[in-house]
């Protein structure tokens, strides 16, 4: 038998959205800016790695808020 594979999904721009509690139309200018969390374009879909936003915004301390 094959061995058993953990997948660990990656994220959609609705998710970052409601995880960071912004609108998806500013994911979308972060991405064009360079800005925000690291992003990956999948055919024509942006993918997050949870842990990679996770980190991103630990990172960001306090002088964001």
């Amino acid at each position: 038998m094959g061995k058993a594979v953990e997948l660990h999904p990656l994220w959609g721009v609705d998710e970052v959205s409601a995880y960071l509690g912004v609108p998806v139309k500013t994911l979308y200018q972060w991405k064009w800016r360079g800005e925000g969390p690291p992003v990956r374009k999948v055919g024509r879909y942006l993918r997050y790695d949870p842990a990679a936003v996770r980190a991103w915004f630990d990172g960001l301390g306090s002088s964001a808020a």
